[in-house]
């Protein structure tokens, strides 16, 4: 019998990430406003007037773009052992950000904030921003070497991962 879940996360924004929002809207509405401005007087030269308005449109159309991009959720599948994250942006493009086994862990537990990290090792965050539920997951991989997952799985999710696990970490506190 295959062992499965799948969870979807939706990655909480900080208030860091509201203010550059904002100010991408404010500031590409402003140059966008701008060009359409400056091509509506040259309309005696109807070559610039439509090349500025060209430009408007497409600086529009990457304010626009760029703020939908700022929406991410992230996708975890754990099926028989391995453990797929997936970063899905805007509701429209998913990413692989990694796949890997269970049994590859080194070391896995709560994550807090004062945990250090080494030089070369690789930090995977795939995580909704809520520290009091995140979990981290060191394993070696073979396309980024030393590398630690910070995820936030759920109940379900983590019974899942913990049959999986190797003995000593399973055995270890969580």
């Amino acid at each position: 019998m295959d062992n499965f879940a799948e969870q979807l996360v939706k990655k909480n924004e900080t208030a860091s990430d509201r203010a550059r929002r904002v100010m991408v809207i404010v500031v590409g509405s402003l140059f966008t406003l701008a060009l359409a401005g400056l091509s509506i007087l040259q309309l005696s030269n109807p070559v610039m007037s439509l090349l500025g308005l060209v430009l408007a449109a497409t600086a529009g159309y990457g304010t626009y773009h760029y703020v939908q991009n700022t929406y991410v959720e992230y996708e975890y599948t754990f099926t028989n052992g391995d453990l797929d994250v997936d970063k899905i942006i805007a509701k429209k493009k998913r990413r692989e950000m990694l796949s890997t086994n269970i049994r590859q862990f080194t070391d896995f537990g709560k994550y807090n904030d004062g945990m250090e990290e080494s030089d070369d090792m690789t930090v995977i965050l795939a995580t909704d921003n809520i520290a009091s539920h995140e979990y981290y997951a060191d394993f070696n991989d073979e396309n980024v070497g030393s590398a630690r997952l910070i995820f936030a799985p759920d109940e379900r999710m983590l019974e899942n991962i913990k049959k999986a696990l190797p003995a000593k970490l399973r055995n270890k506190q969580l």
